[in-house]
């Protein structure tokens, strides 16, 4: 299978790399919560790699920095409802932690990676 270009970037893997693991412990929340935060967590999870992958193939600096700015949202927002899910005891303290040190590796890299393509 052919890699795309975006694939090759750091950020993308990280944040790809976040979702699955989103999906991974999120599995074992309850059946309720299957349509809020289960899915909330996940729409959010998966956001941040796919606007990383458009954000990459448009042309222009501003285009390209405007994606970048919604998959910090998105991590921003992930962030919130994994603290949420701690407080609401479905997530354990070490997949708490483990989305934490996810969301600020990955934020840091977003910043390094909007301040290139912002000058580009």
């Amino acid at each position: 299978m052919h890699q795309r270009p975006h694939e090759t970037l750091i950020v993308w893997q990280e944040g790809y790399s976040l979702c699955l693991y989103t999906y991974k412990v999120t599995k074992s929340f309850p059946n309720d919560e299957r349509f809020g935060l289960v899915s909330q967590m996940r729409r959010s999870s998966a956001s941040v790699p796919l606007n990383i992958s458009e954000g990459n193939a448009k042309r222009t600096p501003k285009d390209r920095t405007r994606f970048l700015d919604i998959a910090k949202a998105s991590l921003e927002e992930l962030h919130c409802l994994a603290r949420l899910s701690f407080d609401l005891e479905y997530l354990n303290k070490d997949a708490l932690i483990g989305i934490d040190d996810r969301v600020n590796r990955l934020s840091y890299l977003l910043i390094k990676t909007r301040n290139s393509w912002a000058s580009s």
